[in-house]
């Protein structure tokens, strides 16, 4: 999501400014002795089979410093389920990272291209050997994080009014600044003066205003237009500026009013059935509204999700969101999280992040997009751990 600036469909914040990939190395905490720095060369690289524990290396190295964050070296075997994953997906994530990498990885770059059509095995090794994991933890507290999901809605829309499709999403109003509150979300609904500024500023109409916020609170979608000529093609619609007022969680106020003690998007949308008289009072709740911009999606842009904060498409299930004061955009990164959703054991790329999404052990995880993606992204919120895979040749 270009600037994805959202709450997200767990209902957990808004996404910040897109940034270039962040490549400021972590700072050494003192330790008794460092470990010299490996061979890189391509004769490193242990051969195909060989065992887990034949490249990993002592890890009585120094922890690094980094933002708000604790990375403890540990060992490879420490990483649950590596063995057992399918790299292919995770490495089509890590090509896109490389599309715009900062300098810290940037010279892995040609050798994880080359790997693009190398076994698994051959990847395998290649990051044993190139890599060392580390722990991911806060400065103080559990090194148990959170997990949530967010998603790509997929929405019909019509390009001119009618038919029950009344509700425009807009362009980004010009002078508008986000640093100045502009109207609001219940003035731009009811009041003429904002009407009039918006006006010619419609990119397509929805027929839901609850499908046009949770569009808003995702930060990009997939909207399948029916154009004036009585055509259809899908665009999508992705993150271009916001009217400055502050995110209001509408599942944050029903459960301060006592209408819910589920926030689930599923419990949202149950009261929602239950009080559909009631539905301009609880989005006007949240006076933010996003502005889009619409970009053309082909069928190689169809294969991805929007651009995350590293300014790269992300990867259905191989993308996460997390705090760059923790985590710079383009680490790979082996995530592990356990619930009653989902169990998750896998490599991702650290690729976007979200003003909710702050701490050390923090992630929101790229579910894709459609019905399937939603339903996940509405529900996961369970424990989480992190580690980061860094270079062996830098601290």
């Amino acid at each position: 999501m270009t600037l994805p600036l959202f709450f997200r469909w767990t209902l957990a914040g808004l996404m910040a400014a897109v940034l270039l990939a962040c490549g400021t190395p972590p700072v050494l905490l003192p330790a008794d002795s460092r470990t010299a720095a490996p061979d890189l060369s391509a004769a490193a690289v242990p051969p195909p089979g060989s065992p887990l524990l034949a490249t990993d290396a002592a890890v009585a190295g120094p922890a690094l410093l980094r933002g708000n964050s604790r990375w403890q070296p540990v060992a490879w075997t420490d990483l649950p389920g590596f063995e057992s994953d399918t790299l292919f997906d995770a490495w089509n994530a890590w090509l896109k990272s490389c599309e715009r990498p900062g300098p810290v990885f940037a010279p892995l770059c040609p050798e994880v291209r080359r790997l693009s059509i190398g076994t698994e095995s051959e990847q395998r090794q290649w990051l044993l050997a190139r890599l060392q994991p580390y722990r991911v933890e806060p400065l103080q507290g559990s090194a148990t994080g959170l997990l949530t999901a967010y998603f790509e809605p997929e929405l019909q829309a019509r390009r001119l009014p009618g038919a029950g499709f009344t509700v425009p999403l807009y362009r980004l109003p010009a002078g508008l600044s986000p640093r100045v509150p502009w109207f609001t979300r219940q003035q731009m609904d009811s009041q003429a003066a904002a009407q009039e500024a918006l006006r010619g500023h419609e990119i397509v109409y929805l027929s839901d205003p609850v499908q046009a916020m949770v569009l808003q609170i995702q930060g990009s979608g997939r909207i399948r237009v029916a154009e004036s000529d009585g055509s259809t093609r899908l665009i999508r619609l992705a993150y271009a500026g916001h009217n400055g007022h502050p995110y209001q969680s509408i599942g944050r106020w029903l459960l301060d009013q006592g209408e819910l003690r589920d926030a689930s998007w599923p419990g949202i949308q149950a009261w929602l059935a239950r009080n559909p008289q009631r539905v301009n009072e609880l989005l006007w709740r949240n006076p933010r509204v996003v502005f889009f911009k619409e970009e053309r999606l082909g069928d190689f842009d169809a294969a991805f999700g929007p651009r995350g904060a590293q300014g790269v498409p992300l990867t259905p299930g191989r993308s996460i969101a997390v705090d760059p004061q923790s985590i710079p955009y383009g680490t790979p990164v082996w995530l592990a999280s356990s619930g009653s959703q989902i169990a998750l054991q896998r490599l991702v790329l650290a690729q976007d992040t979200g003003s909710a999404i702050r701490g050390a052990v923090r992630a929101d995880y790229f579910a894709g997009w459609g019905e399937a993606a939603g339903d996940l992204a509405g529900r996961l919120k369970q424990p989480l751990s992190l580690w980061v895979l860094w270079p062996k040749a830098l601290p």
